[in-house]
């Protein structure tokens, strides 16, 4: 018999039309509420299910924090063990969150592309499952899932904003509005300058690695973008901007403020979208933000990048 889902159906909240300067009333799906603090849950736990099915005994994932420690939830849940491998630029706090779900945490590489190798040649010498934490079409799948809820709740919104790492976000969105009947709603793509792939792949036309992360928004921090997601805007209306850090940080105090719930600059970004693009925003009536949660951040975190940035 099939696992339940282990994420949750968040909570829809909307703004006030004041609440940014875009002038307009933003639906906020609140996805920093999954019990492992985002959305990573809804495609990581879908994937870890499917594997453990199929019979995996042990799982293998690479992350910056947020697929890992969904992945940890996941095996936690369903009984096997998981082991996450990330690269030094994962905070120490963020790890020991990782293991204190239950994981077992190693540390390889500067970079993700650099700990996703290793946790991939681990899987494989020790005949173990491999889970990507954003190019998987289970992945897709399983992030589609918040849209179906948005759906479902009987919502009208007529863009959606979403903050772009690997993409698998994004892919799941698109999924999501493709199986709603809504291929006609356009995703804006929101990066932080310092970790905009997507943004500098659009610009060339091909698929661009960047050298490396500069932006403070680190769980953003994929070199270069899935190939299906590379592809999408050819399928489906996409629009690709960029915000500062300091867009980023600014976004994050302000919607604590106004909804008592911490995000990641990674989150964000797509958060700062209605005031540092209002006039994009302008062109509808009913945004949807995917406010994609993050475990890598705290009270201290902000203030320090308050800081820093404003």
């Amino acid at each position: 018999m099939p696992f339940a889902p282990l994420h949750l159906d968040t909570p829809l909240a909307q703004t006030a039309p004041g609440y940014s300067a875009s002038g307009k009333p933003l639906w906020l799906k609140l996805d920093a509420l999954q019990p492992s603090g985002s959305f990573k849950l809804r495609g990581v736990g879908r994937l870890c299910q499917h594997e453990v099915e199929n019979g995996a005994r042990a799982i293998f994932c690479a992350s910056g924090g947020n697929a890992g420690i969904a992945a940890a939830y996941a095996g936690r849940a369903l009984g096997v063990p998981v082991t996450i491998v990330v690269p030094e630029t994962t905070a120490a706090d963020v790890r020991q969150t990782i293991a204190a779900t239950g994981a077992n945490v190693l540390v390889h590489g500067s970079v993700f592309d650099e700990a996703n190798a290793h946790a991939v040649e681990l899987a494989r010498s020790r005949k173990a499952t491999y889970v990507h934490p954003f190019d998987h079409p289970l992945l897709w799948d399983g992030h589609a899932t918040l849209i179906d809820e948005v759906v479902a709740k009987g919502a009208k919104f007529d863009c959606v904003v979403t903050s772009v790492g690997g993409g698998g976000l994004l892919a799941g969105i698109v999924e999501g509005l493709k199986r709603n009947g809504l291929s006609d709603v356009p995703v804006i793509a929101v990066e932080t300058e310092g970790a905009a792939s997507l943004n500098a792949s659009l610009k060339a036309n091909e698929r661009i690695t960047l050298p490396a992360i500069t932006s403070i928004a680190n769980s953003l921090g994929a070199r270069q973008v899935a190939q299906h997601v590379f592809d999408l805007p050819k399928q489906h209306p996409i629009e690709s901007v960029v915000v500062s850090d300091a867009d980023a940080v600014a976004a994050c105090l302000k919607f604590a403020d106004a909804q008592r719930i911490l995000v990641e600059p990674a989150c964000g970004a797509a958060l700062a979208v209605g005031d540092v693009h209002a006039g994009l925003l302008q062109r509808f009536d009913n945004p949807l933000i995917e406010v994609c949660g993050g475990i890598g951040v705290s009270l201290e975190k902000l203030e320090a990048w308050k800081e820093k940035f404003l």
